[in-house]
């Protein structure tokens, strides 16, 4: 029989705009498919696991086709729509296809020659059944703790040492050091079975007689397993020590008796870390308002002809039960739906909901799960595994999930900022990039929001999406009631405590009373802003960034909120050496701190980046202000997204001018959400809410927009502003930002490339001009920023940007300048 020769095109994990074509040696013909993960050598002595892109028999015109190694999988772990997305990302957002691989595949997907590998905490240390190569890599990392791939590659002779380190680490004998970092150790729980002896319906009689005389509670743990094992016959299963002896009236000691006795034998077992719940309720049972059945009918009509769909509901609308009667709808059709939330901190709410109606067919995907955990639900929903996921939760990285069938996507709170990835790269908006993910799959989308982007809204009212809108909330409930809270008449008249005017101290004072919960949004983190010298006015700077640095008063700091550096606070100025140091403007800890003096006998809790970096962290402060044991939760953004409590009476807004001061087009927009969404956290039960913003200038547009709830009157206001200074919906943008260590170099290379640009595309080119900050990391940065009309091709403007940044770096004092393209900058 003929041999057939075949290549394969392998994607790299790397910052390479093209796959690499390597040949397939003839013993896995049969066995690679597109999708897969394979081993292969790049450069001098690296090897990868790559993925197939493509299996063919053309002959590379190259002179040497070096062998890919070995095939890491039995089924492939990426389908082709999932391909499709990650080449349009590469091609819109201009990036490398490597870049965005490396983005949507989890960490234990990926293994390179210079990943280290160290022993399993949980490993027991036997070594009967290992191979004689297995043997000898834990003797080694017993003697040097942590081996690269390279290094474990020599020890044991093998060119293609990534199917024994994959073998090893499915054994848990051995873990990638990514692991280590995070201090992984597989769950493992005690399981007990009834011992073989007992299996006899004799024995077991016996056994029943000798426990009733003498060991009521060892009984009670021989009951209950017998009830829970469901059958007196020889099939008896392993089942959780923990489950047992929760369902007895007895303990743990009765237990341990009877494994001495030997009637129960007992084994460590590894579990999953996924949770599986039953559903409790049905999406039946959901009775609809006529105004959520009236907007449910008229999302139904519009997807007949529609794809896209803007779902313009009032905070505390209801929107999340229609979402659940959706969802209803394309599970029954056997397909998959995607629910994106824009925070991690609001799944945990969102998830204990939707379980009650899916029970175990809900999965959830973020960043706050280890390694091993993100695998389980990747191979749950391509359904490589048992009941698979068929509704994932999840931010933005559960775009990247292997989906069977997917049949819709909800968007929720669709104007969110946090949908936009900004570093590393590839720099995608999830809300887009879910339409496009969406369209592949042929399925719906859904973007829902009390407040809707700015072009979100302009594609609806034009016609691109279809368009529903409740605007009651549920139940009838009146919208908050808004009080202005003047800054500058508070200081004239000194009626000030601290940062809280006389008004907000004063209903505050009265929701306490009434036993009700506060929520205080301040968007600033940390004690205090910056630092000054009352004598000479020196402020710290932080010495990698042009910012100043930030006092954190817990661990006593001053941080650079972009790069991690921190420094002790100085006693005395290092300028003037004056001691006279006063801290300027405030963050949430401050507030936090003054609160706690005003307040003494409340319990106030802090919801912000700063505790809330633990895996469970948002949860718990959640679940704790769920459950009451909070009176006021001060927080930044966190606190403004989604959630749903009952019992919240009052809402402060400490410093709107902060919010709609920013140096942005879309500041005023910005505001109008924030104030709006913040807003929207009172009054969700049958009492009015209250919301008390704090300004300096009460008489702003956007104050007035949001405290009059006139939506259409704000989106009206700024589509006139944005098509007069040609801003999206409009145009489309793109900042190229330059970074360089020498400012002089990158001044005169951000001139050339904006030359360039300019001589291609005229006044569609604005810039160069120094960023916001000027100086992050040690890099100067500069910003040049290409609008693009509905007329102009994308493509077109896209590889003018390629061409000029490959012209700039032809020029070898160039050659180390990093060039960024911010495809709709958000």
């Amino acid at each position: 029989m003929e041999r057939i020769t075949l290549f394969a095109d392998i994607l790299l994990p790397l910052k390479l705009e093209r796959t690499f074509t390597y040949r397939v040696p003839y013993h896995l013909n049969d066995a690679i498919k597109i999708g897969q993960r394979v081993t292969v050598p790049f450069g001098k002595n690296k090897l990868y696991s790559g993925l197939v892109r493509r299996i063919h028999k053309e002959i590379p015109q190259v002179k040497e086709v070096k062998y890919l190694h070995a095939i890491l999988d039995e089924y492939p772990i990426i389908n082709e729509k999932q391909f499709q997305l990650w080449e349009w990302i590469a091609q819109y957002y201009l990036c490398a296809i490597g870049e965005v691989m490396n983005a949507a595949l989890p960490s234990a997907l990926k293994l390179n020659s210079e990943t280290k590998i160290a022993l399993d905490p949980a490993y027991d240390g036997m070594c009967e059944n290992l191979s004689e190569k297995e043997y000898l890599i834990v003797e080694a990392l017993e003697l040097q703790q942590i081996l690269t791939l390279s290094e474990a590659a020599k020890i044991v002779d093998l060119v293609k040492i990534m199917p024994l380190v994959k073998t090893m680490i499915d054994k848990g004998i051995i873990i990638p050091e990514e692991e280590l970092q995070e201090r992984y150790i597989p769950k493992k729980e005690n399981f007990i079975r009834l011992s073989s002896v007992f299996h006899d319906e004799e024995q077991l009689r016996k056994l029943f007689e000798k426990l009733e005389k003498r060991a009521e509670k060892q009984l009670d743990i021989l009951m209950s397993y017998l009830m829970i094992n469901g059958s007196t016959t020889k099939d008896f299963q392993w089942i959780k020590q923990k489950t047992v002896v929760e369902m007895s009236r007895s303990n743990a000691a009765a237990l341990k008796t009877l494994i001495g006795k030997k009637v129960f034998e007992i084994e460590e077992q590894t579990v999953s870390r996924l949770q599986d719940v039953k559903e409790s309720k049905s999406p039946d049972e959901i009775i609809l308002s006529a105004d959520q059945q009236c907007c449910f009918d008229q999302i139904e009509s519009e997807f007949k002809h529609k794809n896209v769909l803007l779902l313009h509901g009032v905070t505390a609308s209801g929107k999340t039960e229609l979402y659940i009667k959706l969802i209803q709808k394309t599970i029954r059709q056997g397909k998959q739906a995607l629910y994106l939330l824009p925070e991690i901190a609001l799944t945990g709410q969102i998830v204990s909901r939707l379980r009650k109606y899916f029970g175990n067919q809900v999965g959830v995907y973020h960043s706050r799960f280890n390694e091993h955990e993100r695998v389980e639900i990747w191979n749950r929903v391509s359904g490589q595994e048992p009941n698979r996921y068929n509704l994932l939760l999840g931010a933005r990285s559960a775009l990247f999930l292997p989906y069977e069938d997917l049949g819709l996507v909800i968007v929720d709170e669709e104007h969110d900022t946090s949908y936009k990835q900004y570093d590393p790269a590839p720099r995608y908006l999830a809300r887009d990039t879910a339409i496009v993910l969406a369209k592949i799959y042929e399925a719906k989308t859904l973007l829902g929001s009390g407040t809707p982007s700015l072009e979100s809204w302009y594609n609806a009212q034009t016609g691109k999406y279809g368009f529903a809108q409740i605007l009651t909330r549920y139940g009838g409930q009146e919208l908050p009631q808004t009080i202005i809270a003047d800054l500058k008449a508070e200081k004239r008249r000194k009626s000030m405590i601290s940062h809280f005017s006389s008004i907000l101290t004063e209903k505050i004072q009265e929701s306490l009373l009434k036993k009700e919960q506060i929520i205080l949004f301040h968007n600033r983190r940390g004690f205090a802003p910056r630092i000054v010298c009352e004598t000479c006015d020196w402020s710290p700077q932080c010495k990698n960034c042009d910012v100043t640095l930030v006092y954190h008063k817990k661990k006593d700091t001053l941080r650079c909120h972009y790069c991690g550096y921190n420094t002790q606070v100085p006693t005395a100025c290092p300028e003037c050496g004056s001691s006279h140091i006063r801290l300027e403007s405030y963050g949430t800890e401050k507030v936090e701190d003054e609160l706690r003096l005003i307040f003494p006998d409340v319990i106030i809790e802090r919801m912000d980046l700063d505790t809330t970096r633990g895996k469970n962290a948002h949860q718990n402060i959640i679940e704790r202000f769920e459950q009451r044991k909070i009176d006021i939760l001060v927080g930044t953004q966190m606190v403004s997204k989604g959630l749903d409590f009952d019992n919240v009476g009052l809402v402060g807004i400490l410093n709107a001018d902060q919010i709609l001061s920013y140096p942005d087009f879309r500041s005023f927009e910005r505001g109008f959400q924030t104030i709006s969404q913040v807003s929207g956290r009172t009054g969700r039960s049958e009492k009015t809410g209250l919301v008390v913003i704090q300004t300096h200038v009460p008489q702003h547009l956007i104050v007035q927009f949001a405290v009059n709830h006139q939506f259409k009157e704000m989106y009206a206001s700024q589509l006139t502003e944005r098509k007069a200074f040609y801003y999206p919906p409009y145009v489309r943008l793109i900042r190229i930002t330059l970074k360089h260590r020498d400012s002089l170099i990158l001044n005169d290379a951000a001139r050339f490339f904006a030359d360039h640009l300019k001589s291609k595309l005229g006044n569609r080119v604005l810039g160069p001009e120094y960023s916001l900050i000027n100086r992050i990391k040690n890099l100067y940065l500069k910003d040049i920023l290409v609008k693009i009309e509905p007329a102009l091709n994308n493509s077109v403007v896209k590889k003018q940007i390629v061409e000029a940044n490959l012209l700039m770096l032809q020029k070898l004092e160039w050659k180390s300048i990093k060039m960024h393209a911010d495809v709709d900058p958000y």
